[in-house]
């Protein structure tokens, strides 16, 4: 008896060590991707030949006219900030709301931004929670920001007029953003929406990441991510899906997608589109790696959108 205790401890033990060796590398990784960080990370090494125009575009952001938007403004934990940029025409009615991506902000934005206000349009860049001047410690993917989103498509009404036109646009996690937006109740002055390089859905973006980026085992890894968030944020991983919100939208909707992205890989964007009725649009932009593509060429990215917004605005 004593000979089989042993040997029961001498298998039991390693396997109480392997589990939590993966539970403390998890909660590692978990920190890594979903926890805040107050500073904007260097961009990808296939982006540094912008960083000039990059900074010409902050610098218009910075001396351009704008104004404060906040979302619960009494509530510390839920408080939700926005800059608006009014357009140069004063009696615009347009105003185009621009989705950031991950641990990014609304300055980030800031090409996006002069590319819409030259079209003539308001502009609202808001701050996701867990980014910028908004409150949260960990990062939602979109999930919960598709609700503030609703909420930022209320206060253009309610200060630019019931006469507003608005058009959603994001970038990689704001693409995602938007595309999870356009599954929810939105005001009939939304009138169209844009998503440029945003992912299917988050438990594959992370399958995807780990497998290919730090070369880990999704299938070891994502159960035990997931239970952590879920008991940190309240939510599961499979709830964060462009895809299953995708397929009820009532409103155009253009994907724009860099054909060599490796960062949210092009068959993406496929599901996506597949997912959304239409009226759709889908442009795959040659040899633009992820959120490239208005970098390669903005006057043709400018073009695309501006047909798309004629075609669909009315």
């Amino acid at each position: 008896m004593k000979r089989k205790n042993l040997i029961g401890l001498g298998i039991v033990a390693p396997v109480a060590l392997v589990v939590s060796a993966l539970t403390a590398a998890s909660a590692k990784l978990y920190d890594y991707a979903f926890r805040r960080v107050d500073y904007v990370p260097e961009t990808s090494a296939d982006k540094q030949k912008y960083a000039d125009d990059y900074y010409r575009y902050v610098n218009w952001f910075h001396k351009v006219t704008t104004k404060q938007w906040t979302l619960h403004p009494s509530d510390l934990e839920n408080r939700v900030e926005a800059t608006f940029i009014p357009s140069a025409n004063e009696n615009a009615k347009t105003t185009v709301i621009i989705a950031h991506g991950y641990k990014g902000n609304g300055e980030t934005m800031s090409n996006y931004a002069k590319m819409f206000y030259d079209m003539g349009y308001n502009v609202l860049l808001p701050d996701d929670r867990a980014h910028g001047n908004s409150s949260g410690d960990y990062i939602n993917f979109g999930w919960i920001d598709r609700l503030d989103f609703v909420e930022w498509a209320h206060s253009v009404i309610n200060n630019v007029g019931e006469d507003s036109k608005i058009i959603m646009f994001g970038v990689s996690m704001g693409g995602a953003t938007i595309q999870m937006t356009s599954g929810e109740k939105l005001p009939s002055q939304v009138k169209l929406l844009i998503s440029d390089c945003g992912y299917s859905n988050l438990r594959s973006e992370l399958a995807y990441l780990l497998k290919h980026q730090f070369h880990l085992s999704p299938t070891v890894f994502v159960p035990i991510i997931n239970a952590i968030n879920h008991h940190r944020m309240g939510f599961s991983i499979d709830d964060v899906s462009s895809v299953k919100q995708l397929r009820k939208n009532t409103r155009p909707f253009l994907f724009i997608h860099g054909e060599k992205d490796i960062y949210v890989p092009t068959y993406m964007v496929d599901e996506c589109f597949e997912a959304c009725p239409e009226p759709k649009d889908i442009w795959i932009v040659p040899n633009a790696s992820h959120a490239e593509s208005f970098w390669m060429n903005p006057k043709a990215y400018q073009a695309k959108i501006q047909r798309f917004i004629d075609n669909y605005s009315d």
